[in-house]
């Protein structure tokens, strides 16, 4: 590199124009072309306690319809109990930054101070990555432990993305579990995930004894068609 640019600074005037002007483009496209996908904590809209705003779904992965029942179920838990529960889903974060980290910071832009805080919780998504979050102000933790809130994120909301990307279901089945941890009821717990336990044969079934009878076949047919030729020749030269 230092031996290009001493080059240029030797060689005539419009090469060093013609390579500055390149080398401006290539660091304006490297600059804006990098966070053209990820999001940052500026372009999240601004939300307060209490603002009738439920769920931001900036991935686009979840339906109308399946959003208008998490908004009316997540708004008469705010209504019934004070505390608001929001869901946040995002495309592809920053370097660096984490699930976690990024729901954290915005838990703390929507909501600065620990009154704030207190009686909400944020549940976070990247769809990149699939990795989930869930943050919780102190009054919350009071009836929803971290415990429990650390299940609903690596148990509830991870076993139907497991099945292809199920979002929708993901969204439902966590906010079914938060409303009724928050709402005083019994903890329904992670889902159960059923194991199919394949017994082995010691039987040879029908399949397996068709493909070794015509295994055999082949094989056999295989040593005379390579034996009868080669018999018959030798035979042949022994009578010559």
């Amino acid at each position: 590199m230092r031996q290009l640019l001493n080059q240029l600074d030797k060689g005539p005037k419009y090469l060093q124009r013609l390579f500055l002007h390149l080398l401006v483009i290539l660091l304006a496209s490297g600059l804006v072309a990098a966070p053209v996908n990820a999001i940052s904590l500026y372009q999240m809209p601004n939300v307060s306690a209490g603002e009738p705003t439920w769920v931001i779904d900036k991935s686009e992965v979840l339906s109308r319809i399946n959003e208008g029942q998490l908004s009316n179920k997540l708004q008469k838990l705010a209504q019934e109990t004070g505390n608001e529960v929001r869901i946040v889903t995002i495309r592809r974060l920053d370097y660096g930054e984490t699930a976690e980290s990024f729901a954290q910071a915005l838990f703390e832009k929507w909501y600065p101070t620990p009154e704030a805080q207190a009686n909400q919780t944020l549940i976070l998504i990247d769809t990149l990555t699939n990795n989930t979050a869930i943050v919780s102000g102190e009054a919350v933790k009071e009836i929803m432990s971290d415990e429990i809130a650390q299940s609903v994120a690596s148990e509830t909301m991870t076993a139907p993305l497991r099945k292809g990307d199920r979002y929708n279901q993901a969204f439902l089945d966590a906010s079914d579990r938060i409303v009724a941890v928050i709402s005083g009821e019994p903890d329904p717990g992670p889902p159960i995930i059923e194991e199919v336990v394949q017994i082995e044969s010691t039987f040879t079934s029908a399949e397996e004894t068709d493909t070794q009878n015509a295994t055999i076949w082949v094989v056999g047919l295989l040593i005379i068609a390579t034996v009868v030729p080669m018999a018959t020749y030798f035979f042949y030269q022994g009578f010559s």
